[in-house]
């Protein structure tokens, strides 16, 4: 029997998108991180332990930034994990219009280097980062790192 070609590759079972919402409080850092890690493990997705840590502080920064900077105007935000071949890809999203911008750094300060953060953990990952407006006045902030 002859073969006029292959086979079409079936994707891996652990690719898709997720999204799950969240009060903009403080006690939904934790569990987005803690849903992000679980995702993970339940879809078997081949991820290096230093990629994970480095996803998993980018949703907890993320979420922070939500928490701190948008809940009065978006009490509700998401987060969507999505998983390709190759790449994953976490963003989180709130109805508040103001487009953050990563500071530089000053050590002389506490916090505020969250975006900061978020960045060179993406560069280092060699991924990349941005923040999109949403349609309906908002923004998506995500990053993208590769498997």
């Amino acid at each position: 029997m002859e073969s006029r070609g292959s086979v079409p590759a079936r994707p891996p079972s652990y690719e898709g998108v997720w999204r799950f919402t969240a009060a903009a409080v403080d006690a939904s850092v934790p569990q987005a991180r803690h849903a992000v890690r679980d995702l993970l493990n339940r879809q078997g997705v081949p991820v290096r332990d230093d990629v994970v840590q480095g996803l998993l502080l980018i949703v907890s920064e993320l979420v922070t930034n939500a928490v701190r900077h948008a809940a009065l105007l978006s009490p509700q935000l998401a987060v969507e994990v999505a998983i390709g071949a190759e790449w994953i890809r976490v963003a989180v999203e709130d109805n508040h219009p103001y487009r953050p911008k990563a500071l530089e750094t000053d050590y002389g300060q506490t916090g505020g280097r969250g975006l900061l953060l978020v960045r060179e953990i993406t560069r280092e990952a060699g991924g990349t980062c941005d923040v999109e407006h949403t349609s309906s006045g908002g923004k998506i902030i995500w990053a993208a790192l590769p498997l």
